[in-house]
């Protein structure tokens, strides 16, 4: 069976919004900021409910902030 994952740009995406902290962010979509590091690591994949919360949070479509990597 092939590996996949999930990557990201949330750390770039905060970057560029006032270089937001992964606790601030953490608050505004109602995780911890363990959960946001984990995320941006790429070891752990968020629900699709969390995926559309960080993406709405920084005003960009999910596939702006998430892609599909086989």
């Amino acid at each position: 069976m092939e590996e996949t994952r999930i990557e990201n740009t949330i750390r770039k995406l905060r970057f560029l919004n006032g270089e937001m902290t992964q606790a601030q962010l953490a608050e505004k979509v109602g995780v911890t900021r363990q959960t946001i590091n984990a995320i941006e690591a790429a070891k752990y994949s968020p629900s699709l409910e969390l995926a559309f919360k960080i993406a709405d949070t920084f005003d960009k479509p999910l596939e702006v902030v998430f892609q599909y990597k086989k």
